[in-house]
């Protein structure tokens, strides 16, 4: 079979960088990010969260082979943003969004299990109210 080993597909060798800017002649401020050991998920998300900044022009990404692991996400600014600085911005809002998701989840599911907990009658933790 000439698929790679699974674990090529999200570990990172020692001198392999998991994000890598190359400015894109094509247009004017654009850039190429090439994203490391990463798909379609990490992709659509990332591109479709730069298409909401207000100084991106167009953004987009694509996978250029499946067999080899990594997306291309293209970004032009309308100048006033270098497309390092969106690309940072909107990596950092993901991530504290997504932290907060994840409280919120562990919150809701804890309720949940208090609130059941509570209808069976256990009332504790040990099984005693």
């Amino acid at each position: 079979m000439n698929a790679p080993d699974r674990f090529d597909l999200f570990i990172l060798n020692e001198d392999e960088k998991k994000i890598t800017e190359k400015p894109f002649a094509g247009m004017s401020n654009a850039s190429d990010f090439i994203i490391l050991k990463e798909d379609h998920t990490i992709g659509n998300l990332v591109s479709e969260h730069l298409k909401e900044h207000p100084h991106v022009l167009m953004a987009g990404y694509k996978v250029p082979h499946p067999n080899i692991p990594e997306l291309m996400i293209r970004l032009q600014t309308d100048g006033t943003m270098t497309p390092r600085e969106v690309f940072i911005d909107v990596c950092k809002k993901l991530v504290a969004t997504l932290a907060q998701f994840g409280r919120d989840f562990t919150r809701e599911y804890e309720l949940r299990r208090i609130a059941a907990a509570g209808e069976r009658g256990d009332g504790g933790p040990n099984g005693r109210a």
